[in-house]
């Protein structure tokens, strides 16, 4: 698995934490910056992400800033992406099986380091279980595609 990494400065550290467990693990990732807490835009950040898992380029993405608000809009303006804010462990395991999430967003500053390692390893291990709910992926790629498909 490779996945894109990205922050803005209010995720910095929650970022800096997930790479270490992503290295613990042996998966391959990029990142994306930001380098810092010094103030940046994070649809600076969600955009490279979203954009390189969207091409292929990366199996999935996360994205961290200050609540996931900002990244989890930004990233899903990206045709392709189904970005997912999650602060729990049920919603990143069903993101995964039922709505096949590309996308993982967290918020540093609603959620500690424990519990966000734990929605990444869920949702990094989940896979997506197809069948019905694929049908209703079909339905939001149309959408993105601008095809009324009712």
């Amino acid at each position: 698995m490779k996945v894109a990494i990205g922050s803005d400065h209010g995720g910095f550290r929650l970022k800096e934490e997930i790479k270490k467990y992503l290295e613990s693990l042996q998966i391959e990732y990029k990142d994306f910056g930001t380098y810092s807490e010094e103030s940046v835009d994070y649809p600076d950040f969600a955009r490279p992400v979203a954009e390189g898992v969207a091409r292929g380029e990366f199996d999935r993405g996360i994205l961290i800033c200050g609540t996931g608000i900002g990244m989890s809009i930004a990233a899903n303006k990206v045709p392709g992406i189904r970005a997912a804010l999650c602060h729990d462990c049920f919603s990143a395991r069903a993101t995964r099986e039922h709505n096949d999430s590309n996308v993982l967003c967290l918020g540093e500053r609603v959620i500690g380091k424990g519990l966000a390692l734990d929605i990444v390893k869920i949702w990094l291990e989940t896979e997506f279980v197809g069948g019905r709910h694929q049908r209703r992926i079909d339905k939001i790629t149309s959408l993105e595609r601008g095809i009324n498909n009712g």
